[in-house]
């Protein structure tokens, strides 16, 4: 059998998602695998601010570009980043299970969120976060934050920041364990303190992993199916339905997180800012696992009339 030719970006976040989906697919599959890392617009121009570029597949063009043309067998993409558009030729092979949504608070001093000072400055380059974090203490100063987990991390070790926030997801695939609250890896002197949903809602897909193929490559679709887990590809579908249906893309001030109910029953979370007036809505509504895309609608519609 063919060694597993994977596109990922270079960074060391995305090619630890990838090996971590190589060594699953291995170990379902017995194939061996091989990382082709590749630079991304995205990545190109890291101290540029986010929001100048055509945002549309920033991260993962030249990725799906790779597997279009016979380059690589699979690419994995952080599903967040995963533009919502059908790429001719291209199916989603697999969404492996989830690792934790949210986010996290990162500091030099133990910061939980309410501990944090009410005019601390914190580093993010969400409109999802800035908003979430500004509607609970409105007197923080929220400073553009860019560059990859490493030198974010760096960037609050040295003081830049009082704290930054990050998703988790990144932190434990790189830096495990974060449960006892450090992130120690890089020798830096610093904590993790998640940010429960209450708190603040994650970007639609967070902690998800999207496994892309070619739609006429059997052979590969049937070694992703191996990794496929219905429940988070369930919950993502919903929470993608909701941003799409909004009129959101990646960037947009929108979170969603859709969690599985016993029953049965899926349970979908919407956030919505208005980066003008700071004004944040938000709205949970529950449907049936069978149509996670109809629960995504349902609640955009009801945050729509919420908005009104």
């Amino acid at each position: 059998m063919a060694t597993l030719r994977i596109a990922t970006r270079r960074s060391a976040l995305a090619q630890a998602q990838a090996f971590q989906t190589g060594r699953a697919l291995q170990a379902r599959t017995g194939r061996d695998f091989a990382l082709v890392p590749m630079a991304t617009a995205g990545d190109l121009a890291p101290s540029r601010p986010v929001g100048s570029f055509d945002v549309k597949g920033m991260f993962v063009d030249t990725i799906r570009q790779a597997v279009r043309s016979g380059d690589c067998h699979l690419a994995v993409h952080s599903y967040k980043d995963l533009p919502t558009d059908v790429v001719p030729g291209l199916t989603l092979g697999a969404v492996p299970e989830r690792e934790d949504p949210r986010d996290a608070l990162i500091s030099r001093v133990g910061h939980a969120f309410p501990t944090l000072p009410p005019l601390a400055t914190v580093g993010t380059s969400s409109a999802r976060r800035r908003l979430q974090l500004l509607r609970v203490k409105p007197g923080l100063q929220v400073l553009p934050l860019r560059g990859n987990l490493d030198t974010r991390l760096r960037k609050v070790a040295e003081g830049e920041f009082d704290a930054i926030v990050v998703a988790l997801a990144g932190l434990r695939r790189l830096y495990v364990p974060v449960e006892a609250g450090g992130v120690g890896a890089l020798g830096l002197p610093l904590t993790a303190a998640p940010l429960e949903p209450g708190e603040m809602l994650s970007a639609a897909g967070q902690g998800a992993l999207a496994v892309e193929c070619r739609a006429d490559d059997d052979d590969i679709l049937a070694a992703c199916r191996s990794i496929d887990d219905p429940p988070t590809r369930g919950a993502v579908r919903a929470e993608r339905a909701f941003q799409a249906h909004l009129g959101g893309g990646c960037l947009a001030a929108i979170g969603a997180l859709c969690r599985l109910r016993p029953g049965g029953e899926l349970e979908l979370a919407g956030v919505i800012g208005d980066p003008g007036s700071r004004q944040v809505f938000r709205l949970t509504r529950r449907g049936p696992a069978a149509d996670p895309e109809g629960l995504g609608v349902l609640l955009a519609d009801d945050m729509k009339v919420e908005m009104a």
